[in-house]
Parts: structure tokens; sequence; C-alpha cells
């Protein structure tokens, strides 16, 4: 019998700390995830945000508290079946094999595919579908270490849509992209959410943030010091307070982000 989902939470974490011996990076984080509004974890440089995503993605081990997935412990999936529930997005990717990009795309479905079975095709339509969407059909045949850094982005952002997971985390992946293909990118993540997944981003750009997450998680000093709407979470105390910066916030014309603009270093 199918395991029936508490509040339709895909991620729940519980008590969880990270210390790479330094100190602790993240400290105590209670947390509920469910699919629907796109999640944007914000917050200053080093406040673990990265640290939080690579967590998730057990691609590195908690130094207490635990982490679930689909109400099943985390260190219960097997890798490959862990690769159909969730991907990561990495803020940087190095691939040092002379792959086309449509060979990067196509390795989403590896996950979904047997040891020697090859893409079969529906798998190709999913592929073809996702470079579409991210704009990397023309680079199909392409290397992709000739890549600009936004347009290998925007391939590995491919090969996560090709990969069909209900779990979807992405680090910082607008950094490297000109405003053009953030605004994209972001408008196509978003609508990932809107039909059903879970959509956890780890944003810079707080003004983005505002347009396209309907749900801000603040982390700073290892904490979650916020937690709802972007209006609620993106006040000027909290930048005063959390990102060092005063700053004046006003919503804009059509209603659909908050401007932020910053006016000095915080007292």
């Amino acid at each position: 019998m199918a395991m029936q989902l508490e509040d339709n939470n895909m991620i729940r974490l519980r008590n969880l700390s990270m210390d790479y011996g330094g100190g602790a990076i993240l400290q105590g984080l209670d947390l509920s995830l469910a699919p629907g509004p796109m999640v944007g974890l914000i917050g200053p440089n080093g406040a673990g945000k990265s640290t939080l995503l690579k967590l998730m993605m057990g691609l590195l081990r908690p130094t207490t508290g635990s982490i679930e997935i689909d109400g099943r412990a985390l260190q219960g999936y097997r890798r490959r079946a862990l690769a159909r529930r969730m991907t990561l997005v990495p803020q940087e990717t190095q691939i040092d094999f002379a792959f086309s990009v449509e060979e990067v795309v196509a390795m989403g479905r590896n996950p979904h595919l047997g040891r020697f079975e090859v893409p079969g095709e529906r798998d190709l339509e999913i592929i073809q579908q996702a470079m579409s969407q991210t704009g990397t059909a023309e680079l199909a045949e392409r290397t992709i270490s000739t890549l600009s850094s936004g347009e290998r982005q925007r391939a590995m952002i491919a090969r996560a849509i090709a990969q069909q997971t209900p779990i979807v985390l992405l680090d910082e992946v607008t950094a490297n992209l000109d405003l053009s293909h953030q605004l994209a990118v972001l408008e196509l993540v978003h609508d990932l959410a809107r039909n059903g997944r879970l959509v956890i981003a780890a944003i810079h750009d707080l003004t983005l943030a505002s347009r396209f997450c309907d749900r801000l998680i603040l982390l700073a000093d290892g904490r979650i010091r916020a937690d709802g709407p972007p209006r609620a979470v993106l006040t000027e105390a909290n930048l005063r307070h959390w990102f060092a910066v005063e700053a004046q916030i006003e919503e804009a014309s059509d209603g659909n982000e908050l401007r932020i603009r910053a006016l000095r270093p915080a007292a």
C-alpha cells in the first residue's frame, strides 16, 4: 500500500546540523517542504544555502539530525532510486569528457533506464523537449566543454528537466546567465513548481527571488531566521539585521515583485 505523506511533505528536516570541524554551518534546522509553491533559499554569503542543498541530495552527511524524503529516511535510498526522486543543478559543473550537449541532456534519462537499455522514443521526446524549453536545442551537437558558462548551465538545467524528478534543487543556477536567460530559466522552474514538483532554489538576487518564489527561507548564522511569502521575509529590518545593508523596498507597479534598492551598509 502506498505511504500517505503527512501534509503532502516531500522533504522533512528534523534538528539538522552540519559542522565541517571549524564551527557549525547549520544548526538545529526543522523544516517541511511540499510541492506547489516555488521555494527560494536566501541569505548572506556563507549562510549555508549550498550546504543545505547538498545535505538534501545526500552528498553530505549531517552532523546531527535527519532528512526524510517522502516519509523515508534519506540514507535508506539507493543512489539510483534517489536519482529518480530528486536532482540537483549545482552552481558550477565540470564535465571533463567530450560529450555533446545532447548527450549530456540525455544523461538525465539514465536513472529511468536499465543498465544496458538505450533511450526509447519517449525518452528521446523528453530530451528534445527539455532542450527546447531551455534554448539549448541549437547547441545539441556542440561539445559541452566549448560552451560559455551560461550555455553550459542551461544544458545542465535541461538535463535536470529531462530527469523528470518530483524534486528539483537548484544552487544559484542563474549566476552565470544573462538577464534574458535568468528570466526564462526562473519562469520555467516556476512552472515546474506550479505543475506539482517541489522546486527549491538558492537565489542571490533578492528581486528575482521576490518575483518567482512563492515562499522564501532566510538562512543566516546557521539558522532559519524567516520563512514565509516574499513580502513577509524581505523586510527592511531583515535586510538590515541579516544582510548588513540599509535598503529601500518598494512594490513594483505590476505587483509581481519587490524592488530592493540598497542604500548603504548598515551601521
